[in-house]
């Protein structure tokens, strides 16, 4: 249990003239900005937040003028600005950004037998959002394949002709030789892109004939058909 002190009333203690000239000149002190017998009103009292120093190894809190707090908020949102959004990261060199149908034709032209797996996706799509980090560490761990990504915005008729109806969509190919394999996939079912990886690692894989590219080309994707995307 604690203890309790009783304390003298306040009117029984008494000062020396002294000591109440050095808190008067320690409180004077303490205030830098308000010099001392000078009387201010509400409106010329300035507040600024307060900025933790310790420059010439003493600690010290000091006030930040507001124009100064503008400019640290404006550089943080310029630096903020400045980073790549998520869909613009890549893994590393075998991670190439498709933006056109003569773009995508052409890598897979010169992919050779190197095996190739194509993701459609949104920039609005949360479920690519979410499967994307898992990508980049796959084609991190697999620099033999090819990865192509298709902004389905950026390239609708090319994915409409290519049926792509579901994001995020991926397609398998054997370079320029043909289609192996195509499934819409998710971060919760990712092992289904390992699976797939599994069976198409080798240039003796697959289930049948690959499949081609089919009627793909330059003047095929100016009409396209099918219903847009929507989110797997």
């Amino acid at each position: 249990m604690a203890d309790i002190f009783r304390l003298p009333s306040f009117h029984s203690l008494r000062f020396s003239s002294s000591l109440l000239t050095s808190f008067s000149s320690t409180f004077n002190y303490l205030q830098p900005a308000l010099p001392p017998n000078q009387n201010y009103s509400n409106s010329d009292k300035k507040i600024y937040p307060l900025v933790y120093s310790s420059a010439g190894g003493v600690s010290r809190f000091a006030p930040m003028p507001r124009k100064q707090l503008l400019s640290l908020k404006v550089h943080a949102a310029i630096a903020e600005t400045d980073q790549p959004k998520w869909w613009e990261k890549n893994a590393g060199p075998n991670m190439i950004d498709i933006h056109s149908t003569q773009e995508f034709l052409s890598a897979l032209s010169q992919a050779g037998d190197r095996l190739v797996i194509v993701e459609f996706y949104g920039t609005w799509c949360a479920s690519c959002r979410a499967l994307f980090p898992k990508l980049c560490r796959t084609a991190e761990e697999h620099p033999e394949i090819l990865f192509l990504k298709v902004n389905f915005d950026e390239n609708k008729p090319m994915c409409k002709s290519l049926n792509v109806k579901v994001l995020p969509y991926f397609h398998f190919y054997r370079g320029a030789h043909g289609q192996l394999e195509s499934f819409s996939c998710s971060l919760a079912k990712f092992q289904k892109i390992k699976d797939a990886i599994a069976m198409h690692s080798t240039a003796e894989c697959g289930n049948g004939p690959a499949k081609s590219v089919g009627e793909l080309t330059l003047e095929s994707v100016s009409t396209p058909k099918d219903k847009p995307a929507g989110s797997a």
